[in-house]
């Protein structure tokens, strides 16, 4: 049987399955085409991230903060390297819980550190995968511990810590930084930029169990180191006298500043309380602003200086000059404006006035002056203006212009108040007196350098007294009162010390002078100032011939003893002066005393009165009755008169007015608050002898409208002894006579002017000289 033949393909069957494999194909190689395009081109950059994630890891290395140096070159603040703890998240897998309990158990030693919480640290570890912090800049201990562990995905990492190696001195001044290394406050604030410098890198490749195989570095920048002013021995002797003062006061706060008066470089600046920069987890808030720069105060009696200063300046006052204090009381435009009840004075000298801190004389001062003239001195002594020294947040003060001022604007602005003014203004007003009248803008910063301490180009600062000003000024300097005002105010202030109210602020071997006040504070209840919150300062220099530095101490609030600038403030003065003058190897320009010498030295001051002999009580009983130089009232008489004469018939038979409805009139002419005063001293009444069966007698005297004196010369009584009595005694004894007083000092009645038994018109003013 015969076979069909074989059918062979034919050529279309053959093309169609070559066309259908190669268009498989042609799919097939656009498919990988195009996922080639989509993860090499579109994708790539992801995917060069993800790779560096994997195989290296990147660092930012902080730079090496600047060194903050004192004068010579000590370090009050600079960095460290200490260890940082870090864990990888991805390596800790399921036991992260577990492992930010074991380490939340070693690194967190400190309840206000949240930081290093085993909840936070947790958080911490969930949000990332390749790093978190588990710890910064821990202590050598912590880290030996976490070492010993030898847990898995736990590393560390070397960081740059600030360190203040002196704790708490001068902590306002240099401020503290934060975490990132950041300036906070002081001068870490203010020189941030500066002193931070510019961070490197540091990049590892790591393999797939994540071991290290290299690393490339770029090197940070460290910042600029500053040398400051300020001796740390002087800071520390001005904070140490600081603080027994506030413990002893319990003051608010306190402030001591010491000044070089020639260039107006500050050599300390102390600030009570303070706080420790190394612990910035226990910083107190309200202790962190430097008062020294940024706290405005009304400088009351310390301002004194300013308007003394101006008008012998430019009213051509002389310190011997005569003004007119009033018993303590002066009234203009319906205002009275009133001395201490202890120190009501009538005429005396312009330096007896500054010493003993009359408030009428410092405005009768002011007065001389004009509004403007007054306003152009306070402002070249730099207040009202900021002083442009290198601290954050330094204020102008307040100083209105003298067009928004009241009508006695100028009385308060004579005696410190309506301004207000900071410390560091405060010092340099007194350096400008200080060394010739030039003011020196303040200043803390020496030099901002890349060197450190060990380079031979970096040379330490001593300071140096002298008494030479910088040729050239600098900008800013300028002259404010001619050099002999400066001598004339510097020996009134030394008075100040030796006669005044500032005797606790007298130095032992050294000459010194200055300037108590006390401010009355604002109450912010009633908006009125405090009748018990005080503000007490004094400020000053030493030697006075020759000054070397200038102090300005402001306590704020005491609330022991009483409270004064010349009990409170004087003897912080006193002793940074003593301690930093000797300290400096200054010459004595005194004799050295023994601790006995000075007590007896104190008590003899305090016995002393700017009236040092008869003829000068003889000039101003005549000054102050208007004698002519040729009536014989001038000459002192026979001291063997009669001590306690016999008042005349006519003057005996005369009934006596009742002073006390007089207007404001009282005890032949004194004021009401003088009366009141002589009243309340109680020690006195009780030693007071008994007047009451003397004759009374009408002062035949009136008080004309420019405060001179007219008396009835046909009416004469004898003057009577007054010895050893006290102000009390004298004034009521005169007063029984018709005799008005003219007290000088305070204590005991010691001389008077005219003498005993001299037969004087009724109504004259007697001069009586008082010590203790």
């Amino acid at each position: 049987m015969n076979k069909a033949p074989r059918q062979t393909l034919t050529a279309p069957i053959r093309r169609i399955r070559f066309v259908n494999v190669a268009l498989i194909f042609i799919f097939w190689t656009a498919a990988i085409t195009v996922r080639l395009v989509w993860l090499q081109v579109v994708r790539h950059s992801d995917f060069v991230e993800r790779a560096a994630r994997q195989q290296q890891r990147t660092f930012e290395v902080a730079p090496r903060r600047g060194v903050l140096y004192d004068r010579n070159l000590k370090e009050l603040a600079m960095t460290v390297l200490v260890d940082s703890i870090y864990a990888v998240p991805s390596e800790l897998g399921e036991n992260r819980g577990s492992t930010a309990d074991i380490l939340a158990k070693i690194v967190h030693t400190d309840p206000l550190d949240n930081f290093t919480t085993k909840k936070q640290m947790l958080a911490r570890f969930t949000a990332s995968r390749n790093f978190a912090w588990v710890a910064r800049r821990v202590d050598n201990e912590t880290a030996k511990r976490v070492r010993e562990l030898n847990l898995k995905g736990v590393y560390f990492q070397k960081e740059f810590k600030r360190f203040y190696p002196n704790n708490d001195l001068a902590a306002q001044v240099l401020g503290y930084v934060g975490v990132d290394d950041t300036g906070l406050s002081g001068l870490e604030r203010e020189f941030d930029d500066e002193m931070h410098g510019v961070p490197g890198h540091m990049m590892t490749a790591v393999d797939a169990k994540r071991h290290v195989l290299g690393s490339k570095e770029s090197q940070p920048l460290p910042g600029e180191n500053l040398v400051l002013s300020i001796d740390a021995n002087i800071q520390y002797m001005a904070e140490r006298a600081l603080d027994a003062q506030m413990e002893k006061m319990k003051a608010a706060h306190g402030t001591v500043v010491v000044q070089d008066p020639h260039t107006g470089q500050i050599l300390a600046l102390a600030i009570s309380p303070r706080f420790n920069p190394n612990d910035r987890h226990h910083i107190d808030s309200s202790v962190l602003q430097n008062l020294a720069v940024s706290d405005v105060y009304e400088p009351g009696s310390t301002f004194k200086l300013v308007t003394y200063a101006a008008a012998l300046d430019a009213a051509g006052v002389q310190p011997t000059d005569i003004v007119d204090c009033q018993f303590g009381a002066m009234t203009m435009f319906g205002r009275t404006l009133h001395d201490d009840h202890s120190d009501r004075f009538g005429k005396v000298t312009v330096q007896y006035a500054l010493e003993h801190s009359s408030d009428v004389g410092a405005a009768k001062m002011a007065l001389k002056l004009g509004n403007q003239k007054f306003y152009d001195y306070m402002r070249a002594f730099g207040f009202g203006e900021r002083s442009g020294i290198e601290l954050p947040s330094e204020t102008r003060g307040l100083l209105r212009n003298p067009r928004k001022w009241d009508a006695t604007s100028i009385l308060s602005l004579a005696i410190g108040q309506e301004v207000g003014v900071t410390p560091v203004q405060l010092v340099t007003m007194v350096s400008t007196i200080a060394n010739g009248g030039v003011y020196m803008p303040p200043h803390i910063l020496l030099q901002s350098t890349d060197e450190v301490r060990g380079d031979p180009r970096l040379k330490p600062i001593a300071f140096r007294p002298s008494n030479q000003l910088p040729n050239p000024l600098p900008d800013g300097a300028h002259r404010v009162i001619k050099e002999l005002t400066s001598a004339k105010m510097r020996m009134m202030m030394q008075g100040i010390v030796t006669t005044g109210t500032g005797k606790k602020a007298q130095l032992n071997g050294y000459s010194s002078a200055g300037k108590t006040g006390t401010a009355q504070k604002i109450d912010p209840a009633t908006h009125t100032y405090s009748h018990t919150k005080l503000v007490a300062s004094f400020a000053g220099f030493a030697p006075v011939s020759n000054p070397a530095i200038s102090i300005a101490v402001v306590i704020d609030t005491p609330t022991v003893g009483t409270r004064y600038g010349g009990e409170t403030s004087a003897p912080v003065f006193q002793e940074v002066a003593q301690e930093v003058l000797e300290y400096l190897g200054v010459p004595h320009d005194q004799p050295l005393r023994t601790k006995k010498q000075m007590i007896e030295a104190t008590k003899e001051v305090a016995k002393e009165s700017p009236i040092e002999n008869g003829a000068n009580l003889n000039e101003m009983f005549a000054d102050i009755n208007n004698l002519p130089a040729d009536d014989p009232l001038r000459a002192t008489q026979n001291s063997t008169a009669p001590a306690t004469p016999d008042v005349d018939d006519k003057t005996a038979s005369t009934s006596r007015k009742g002073s006390e409805a007089a207007e404001g009139k009282s005890l032949l002419g004194a004021s009401p608050r003088m009366l009141a005063a002589l009243r309340s001293d109680s020690a006195e009444d009780a030693s007071a002898p008994n007047i009451s069966a003397a004759p009374h007698v009408a002062a035949a005297v009136q008080v004309r409208p420019d405060g001179g004196v007219v008396v009835d010369a046909t009416h004469r009584v004898a003057v009577p002894s007054f010895q050893g009595s006290s102000l009390r005694s004298v004034v009521e004894k005169a007063d029984s006579l018709g005799l008005r007083v003219q007290p000088v000092g305070s204590g005991l009645a010691k001389d008077q002017a005219p003498a005993p038994g001299t037969m004087v018109p009724v109504g004259t003013e007697v001069v009586v000289k008082f010590a203790r």
